[in-house]
């Protein structure tokens, strides 16, 4: 029989938000975004040139980390469309924190390109030092085929939340993780302290993304 004085209160709490788009004007700036990436990736003296972590990476390009910084008009473009499109993810999440008569801005203060070539990958990690990040599927290359992988992965930040597994636990989904399939165009903007990973890609084709890292200022 069920208890009709019994009140339940739901409260969510320590939510994740992950948002998931597509950038505008993709089939516009996509070739010309590849060239760029191209053209700075054939001048690379070493494959991984921003130096961080080298060893969590394997078989891919990395550039330095001011890639969407270049003198180059739709490379500008790309920059701005992707700050509108932090700025206005991070006034949805803040508006109960914000006060009303705050101004903000998004500034991207890095970004680079990954060339993942066949066998490529990149080890679990977070993005310290910022507040938002993104990930932009400039050239999926063949990661839509099953088996090629170049997923990209996230990792329930609850520490210990599936140390035990019943029925009364099948909320939490059965598993610490959530992948991604990259497609051509997608973004993924993420809070930092979320770690995440590219899974090996076995694809013949390039994988191409372009990743940031952003602030927000307020005035």
């Amino acid at each position: 029989m069920q208890n009709e004085s019994l009140i339940l209160e739901e409260l969510t709490v320590w939510s994740t938000p992950l948002f998931v788009t597509q950038m505008p004007d993709h089939d516009f700036l996509k070739d010309a975004l590849l060239s760029a990436v191209y053209q700075q990736k054939n001048q690379q003296t070493t494959a991984i040139e921003s130096q961080i972590a080298p060893k969590a990476k394997h078989a891919l390009h990395e550039s330095t980390l001011d890639f969407l910084d270049l003198a180059d008009a739709n490379v500008m473009e790309a920059k701005r469309a992707l700050e509108e499109l932090i700025l206005e993810i991070a006034a949805t999440v803040n508006h109960a924190f914000w006060p009303e008569d705050m101004q903000a801005d998004a500034h991207i203060i890095e970004s680079w390109y990954h060339v993942t070539q066949k066998g490529g990958y990149h080890d679990a990690h977070s993005h310290p030092n910022c507040s938002w990040c993104g990930i932009y599927y400039l050239e999926p290359g063949d990661a839509q085929h099953e088996g090629n992988g170049g997923l990209n992965r996230f990792y329930d930040p609850r520490i210990n939340a599936e140390h035990y597994a019943d029925p009364g636990t099948a909320y939490l989904g059965g598993q610490g993780v959530w992948d991604f399939t990259p497609t051509d165009g997608q973004v993924i903007i993420f809070p930092s302290y979320l770690k995440h990973s590219a899974l090996p890609y076995f694809g013949e084709k390039d994988r191409v993304v372009i990743a940031f890292n952003s602030i927000i200022e307020a005035y």
